[in-house]
C-alpha cells in the first residue's frame, strides 16, 4: 500500500503534491535506517499508518490559505508534513522536544521544498506565536495538551471549522474528554477511510 492509497481518497492532488507524497516513502526509509523515527513494524505501512492517518485531520477540517497551524509533538513530521503538502497555502509550525526527531522533520520538509513549514526544537508551551489550529497525534492526554497550548489559539475561523484543536487519538476517550473540561466533537476515522487499522482511531475536535 503506497501512494495509490493517498490518491484514492484525495483524487484532486496537483502533480507537485503527488510528487511530494511519492517522495515521502524514500525519505522516511532513508532516515529510519539511521534513526528509529517510525516503528520497525510500521515501515511497510508508512502511507496507511502515518501519511493517510495524518490526513484524517483534513477530512474533518480543511485549512484556508494563511491559516496558522501548530503541530505539537510532531516526531518525524506527523501529522504536520502530510498536511503541509495538502495545504500549501497554510503555514505549519512543527514542534518537538526530541532533537533527533525534529531534525528528521526539518530535513524532510527541506528536501520536499515545503517552504510553508517551520520546525522548532523545544516544548510546545514555550512557543511564543499565536495559531488558528493546533494538531497532534497521540502526544499526551487532552487535559495536558490543553494546558500547553489552549491560550495560544486565536478565536476565529481559518478553515471549514472554527479555530481549535484537532487531535488524532485512539480507544475509549470518554474520561479523557470529560477531564479536559471543554466542548468536544469526536469523528470516527473508520467512517473516513477503510481498513482495520482505522477501526479504533478518531479525530477529536475542540473548538476555541
Amino acid at each position: 500500500m503506497g501512494t495509490d492509497l493517498i490518491y484514492r481518497y484525495f483524487p484532486d492532488l496537483t502533480p507537485e503534491q503527488k510528487e511530494r507524497f511519492a517522495a515521502l516513502g524514500p525519505h522516511y526509509a532513508d532516515w529510519n535506517a539511521k534513526i528509529n523515527v517510525i516503528s520497525r513494524k510500521d515501515t511497510g505501512h508508512l502511507y496507511e499508518r502515518h501519511v493517510l492517518h495524518s490526513l484524517a485531520v483534513a477530512r474533518v477540517c480543511r485549512f484556508a490559505g494563511g491559516a496558522r497551524v501548530l503541530d505539537v509533538g510532531t516526531g518525524g513530521g506527523f501529522p504536520g508534513i502530510p498536511l503541509a503538502i495538502l495545504f500549501p497555502e497554510a503555514r505549519f509550525t512543527l514542534v518537538d522536544s526530541i532533537g533527533k526527531k525534529i531534525r528528521v522533520a526539518s530535513s524532510v520538509a527541506g528536501e520536499l521544498g515545503l517552504d510553508n513549514v517551520t520546525a522548532v526544537h523545544g516544548r510546545a508551551e514555550s512557543v511564543g506565536e499565536r495559531y488558528d489550529y493546533v494538531v497532534s497525534r497521540a502526544v499526551t492526554a487532552l487535559p495536558a495538551l490543553c494546558g500547553w497550548v489552549w491560550n495560544k489559539i486565536d478565536r476565529g475561523c481559518a478553515g471549514t471549522l472554527p479555530n481549535g484543536m484537532l487531535c488524532l487519538k485512539g480507544g475509549d476517550l470518554g474520561k479523557e474528554i470529560a477531564a479536559a473540561g471543554r466542548k468536544a466533537e469526536v469523528f470516527d476515522i473508520s467512517g473516513l477511510f477503510e481498513g482495520e487499522f482505522f477501526e479504533t482511531k478518531k479525530v477529536v475536535y475542540l473548538p476555541k
